[in-house]
């Protein structure tokens, strides 16, 4: 059952979303700075004191009380069809890329070559896509995961290798908190499932430092993307070195150990044996846009 606490949690999440620190909204309530951030940490307060929060915010209490009301997780990944609808559209996934950065619908406009009913049609359009659900006065409440991923082979994955990945990389990635690595190594199944989770919860907390940051002024922040990936994968180059195909007895003869530890393996004609394939985070990288 839902309690004001439960209203509070809310509130916070929509003064981030509007950029106010808690120091603002205390002078919008003509409070005490340390008041104000006193009795939203005790998440407990009279409903006269959240109506006053409400209207600083201009959004009424119908809208807060469905925010507790709808406690779904946002989904982490969108369906082959959802992707298709995006990536048919140019303008349906420019306003659906501002909406997964919590861009405003002024932003938005402000930011892009789009008129506003442009804007609007594009809202409605992901509202019927299950993106997000439209609200009045053009806010929305969106229903994916800031760290969507993408469908394996799907729609935006291809969209990605074809339209995107040589901008991306083109980069020299030699920029301030830019990094670009490329890992090999010889792990275990169950590891390298527990990297990935490791690598998921790092692209999620991306994504809330990008919410925490929004009440930071335009010149204090910079456009940066995270990009990960974790495949068991042999590079064409290598893989035409080979004497046997990857995956083969032969091919998986490599030493765990190291040169120094042990010798090196043998095949049965005497020649040293290539290494075994290895999963890789390839890459792991943030450049500005």
């Amino acid at each position: 059952m839902s309690s004001t606490r439960d209203l509070v949690t809310a509130l916070k999440a929509e003064l981030r979303r509007a950029g106010l620190t808690y120091a603002q909204l205390a002078r919008e309530l003509g409070l005490a700075e340390s008041s104000g951030k006193r009795i939203l940490a005790k998440g407990d307060m009279p409903l006269g004191r959240i109506d006053e929060i409400l209207a600083v915010l201009r959004i009424d209490f119908a809208d807060l009380a469905r925010q507790v009301v709808d406690r779904r997780p946002p989904r982490l990944m969108l369906e082959p069809e959802q992707e298709r609808a995006l990536v048919a559209d140019p303008r349906l996934l420019t306003v659906a890329l501002g909406t997964l950065s919590q861009w405003t619908f002024e932003q938005i406009v402000h930011h892009y070559r789009m008129e506003p009913a442009q804007v609007v049609a594009a809202l409605t359009a992901l509202d019927r896509l299950e993106v997000l659900e439209l609200r009045p006065n053009n806010r929305y409440r969106l229903k994916i995961d800031k760290s969507l991923r993408w469908q394996p082979d799907g729609p935006l994955m291809r969209y990605f290798r074809e339209r995107a990945m040589a901008d991306y990389f083109s980069g020299g990635f030699d920029g301030e908190g830019e990094l670009l690595t490329l890992v090999h190594g010889q792990i275990s199944p169950a590891q390298a499932r527990w990297f990935a989770e490791r690598l998921q919860r790092l692209a999620q907390d991306f994504a809330q430092q990008h919410l925490a940051d929004q009440q930071l002024p335009d010149d204090e922040r910079a456009a940066f993307t995270l990009l990960m990936g974790l495949r068991g994968w042999w590079f064409e180059d290598l893989r035409a070195m080979l004497r046997s195909a990857p995956g083969t007895p032969a091919a998986l003869s490599a030493p765990s150990a190291a040169p120094s530890d042990r010798a090196p393996a043998r095949s049965r004609g005497g020649r040293r044996a290539p290494p075994a394939p290895s999963a890789e985070t390839a890459p792991a990288a943030r450049r500005r846009r």
